[in-house]
């Protein structure tokens, strides 16, 4: 049995949830899936600029399983960004 997943806090509601890139149809694109919680992750660290462990205990969790979440929604950002794919948002806790 597998240990159930700890609910975490985000305080971020995007209200744009889907991004592609210009002049390619939707249809044409595949795409990058991405939680909540990875954007919550890259707004604390990038654009607030908090060290991961300020920032995993603003998201309620250990600063190993922030660097993990973090790690995830670089890698997931990159490929959308260097193989001009989708990124959608997810909305709510799909885990």
């Amino acid at each position: 049995m597998t240990r159930p997943r700890l609910c975490r806090k985000v305080r971020f509601n995007p209200e744009i949830t889907y991004f592609k890139p210009q002049g390619i149809p939707v249809r044409c694109l595949e795409v990058v899936e991405m939680s909540l919680e990875e954007m919550e992750a890259l707004r604390l660290k990038n654009l607030e600029g908090l060290e991961q462990t300020e920032a995993a205990q603003k998201m309620d969790t250990s600063q190993s399983t922030f660097a993990r979440i973090l790690a995830s929604a670089n890698q997931k950002t990159a490929d959308a960004l260097i193989n001009g794919k989708a990124i959608r948002i997810e909305q709510g806790n799909k885990h």
